[in-house]
C-alpha cells in the first residue's frame, strides 16, 4: 500500500501549522486572569434620568446572570443630580481614587471626560463608556454616531408637513455629543427642504420642566408653530404636555428621542409622532459583561453599537 504523498505533506504541513496555534491558545489561556473575588463596578451616566433605569435593569441582569458561574459582581451607580459637567468630573475623580475593577462613563463633555479618563486607565482602571461617545481611545458601547437619528426624525417630520413648516428644537445639553449629533443630523435632513424653517432652538439641559417652559414660550412666541423636534429623552415628554395642555395635540407634530413608558403613551395617543429608541438595557449589559471580561484579561471588542429603532403610532396597534 502507497502513501498518498500529497495527503501526507497536507498532513505534516496542517501539523506544523497547528503547533504554534496551540502554543498561542495555550499562552493566551495562561494569561486569563480567573475572578476569585467581589468585583466593583461604578457606573457614572450624564445625570439621575428614568432613561438611565432601563440601563441599570441590563447591568442587574447581567450580575445575576455572573453569579451563576460563581462571579460576584457589585454594581454602583454615581449619578449627578442636574446634567453638570463639573458635578459629573468630580465624580469621575472621586472614583479613580476609590480603585473600582471596572468604571463604565456617559460622557456629558468630551474634552474634560477625556482627560480624566485617561487618567483613570493610567491608574489601572479598567474604563468602559456607553450612551454618549467619548472617545476611541475607550471601549463603548452604544450608537457611536447619532446623527443617523437625528436624520431620520428629519426625514419623518419633513414627510408629515409636506416638506414645509417652522420648527423649534430642544436641544438637550449642549456639551453631550449624543444631543448635538443629533440636532446636526436633524438640520441636515431638512436642508432638503427650504419650506422648513428654524424658528426656535434652546437647551433644555435634559430637565423635563424646562423642556414644558420652554414649549409653552415657543407655543406663544409662534402660535403657527409646526412642529417640533426634542434631542433627549426628557423633552419630548415635556414637548407633548405642552402642546396637550395647549389643546395643538395633532397640529403640532412632535418627533424626539427614546422610549420612556409616558413618551410610548403620547405616541399611542398621538400627540407625539415619531420616536427614535435606544437599547439601553443592552448597553447596561453588556457594560457589566465587557468590564468582567477587561478583568480576566480578555479582548474587548472597542465598539459595540446597539442601535435604535423607530417608534410609530402603528406600532400600538
Amino acid at each position: 500500500m502507497k502513501l498518498n504523498v500529497k495527503n501526507a505533506i497536507t498532513a505534516t504541513s496542517f501539523a506544523a501549522l497547528m503547533l504554534p496555534m496551540a502554543a498561542a491558545a495555550q499562552d493566551q489561556a495562561d494569561l486569563i486572569t480567573p475572578i476569585e473575588d467581589k468585583l466593583t463596578f461604578v457606573f457614572i451616566p450624564k445625570v439621575i434620568h428614568p432613561w438611565y433605569d432601563v440601563v441599570a435593569e441590563g447591568a442587574k441582569f447581567a450580575a445575576e446572570e455572573l453569579s451563576q458561574r460563581g462571579i460576584e459582581v457589585e454594581v454602583i451607580w454615581d449619578q449627578p443630580p442636574q446634567a453638570d459637567v463639573v458635578d459629573q468630573n468630580q465624580r469621575i475623580e472621586a472614583n479613580i481614587g476609590r480603585q473600582p475593577d471596572g468604571l463604565a462613563v456617559a460622557c456629558l463633555d468630551q474634552a474634560t471626560n477625556v482627560q480624566l479618563l485617561n487618567e483613570a486607565v493610567e491608574a489601572g482602571v479598567n474604563v468602559v463608556t456607553f450612551n454618549s461617545f467619548c472617545d476611541d481611545a475607550f471601549p463603548f458601547i452604544g450608537p457611536k454616531s447619532s446623527v443617523e437619528d437625528g436624520y431620520d426624525l428629519g426625514v419623518y417630520l419633513a414627510e408629515q408637513l409636506g416638506g414645509e413648516g417652522k420648527i423649534a428644537i430642544l436641544s438637550g445639553s449642549l456639551t453631550a455629543t449624543d444631543h448635538t449629533q443629533r440636532i446636526q443630523g436633524f438640520k441636515e435632513a431638512l436642508a432638503d427642504h427650504p419650506g422648513m424653517e428654524i424658528v426656535f432652538e434652546q437647551p433644555d439641559d435634559d430637565i423635563l420642566e424646562k423642556a414644558v417652559e420652554l414649549t409653552e414660550s415657543v407655543l406663544s412666541a409662534h402660535p403657527d408653530l409646526d412642529g417640533i423636534f426634542a434631542s433627549n429623552a426628557s423633552n419630548p415628554i415635556g414637548a407633548a404636555r405642552a402642546v396637550e395642555n395647549a389643546g395643538k395635540a395633532g397640529e403640532v407634530k412632535i418627533v424626539g428621542m427614546d422610549d420612556l413608558p409616558e413618551a410610548v403613551d403620547f405616541v399611542c395617543s398621538g400627540v407625539i409622532d415619531a420616536l427614535k429608541a435606544q437599547r439601553q438595557w443592552d448597553m447596561g449589559y453588556w457594560a457589566v459583561n465587557y468590564m468582567v471580561a477587561m478583568n480576566e484579561n480578555h479582548t474587548i471588542p472597542m465598539f459595540h453599537n446597539t442601535g435604535s429603532r423607530l417608534l410609530t403610532k402603528e406600532d400600538c396597534e
